[in-house]
């Protein structure tokens, strides 16, 4: 095996151990340490990996919205699709991708909430991320529109309309720690429905 796939095999493990840490503790709470301690090596070793636990984190958020920005873009470039089948498709695997990884969703909802109570500044991290994911939902609204296959409705108002069922799933998952969100899929199927273009 070679150093590069050991050395992202033990960055994986790493994150896995992170991801504990930080639901357990909080992210304020997390320390190097607790991490290091988690994954069974030394603070040293750790450093190796990774720099500070705000990049552990940010490295866990880039490979959710890596993944899930690549699961969007397939989805939208499948011919075999119409506009409203690939909103609704985009739609549910961003559902799926967070019931995956409702312990990150956790952490991330964590450290959001630091924000709004000023305790860090780390924010435009996480927002640079769900920005890309806004612009693409809105980019296949307006690709359903000029098909003809959705009303010619506001864009804007659109994205916000299902970019909030998107919001629902944190907040089931992260406030009210549920353990299942696939309801929300039909919430999203019927709102995406009334933004479709309705056969006579």
């Amino acid at each position: 095996m070679s150093k590069l796939v050991q050395h992202e095999k033990r960055r994986a493990e790493i994150l896995a151990k992170a991801l504990d840490v930080f639901v357990e503790e909080g992210f304020e709470d997390t320390t190097f340490q607790k991490i290091a301690d988690r994954a069974g090596i030394t603070r040293t070793i750790l450093y190796t990996y990774f720099r500070n636990k705000r990049e552990i984190f940010s490295y866990s958020v880039k490979q959710l919205m890596a993944a899930v920005e690549n699961d969007l873009v397939m989805v939208r470039k499948n011919k075999n699709l119409n506009c409203v089948e690939k909103l609704t498709e985009v739609i549910t695997l961003i559902i799926d991708r967070m019931e995956e990884n409702r312990k990150l969703i956790s952490v991330v909802h964590d450290l959001l909430a630091h924000i709004q109570a000023g305790k860090t500044d780390a924010d435009y991290r996480v927002r640079r991320r769900t920005v890309r994911v806004r612009h693409i939902l809105a980019s296949m609204v307006i690709d359903g529109i000029r098909s003809g296959e959705m009303q010619n409705v506001n864009v804007r108002v659109a994205d916000d309309l299902l970019y909030s069922i998107i919001e629902a799933a944190i907040f089931r998952l992260a406030v009210l720690k549920k353990q299942s969100i696939a309801a929300l899929k039909d919430v999203a199927v019927l709102a995406i429905r009334q933004l479709a273009v309705q056969s006579q």
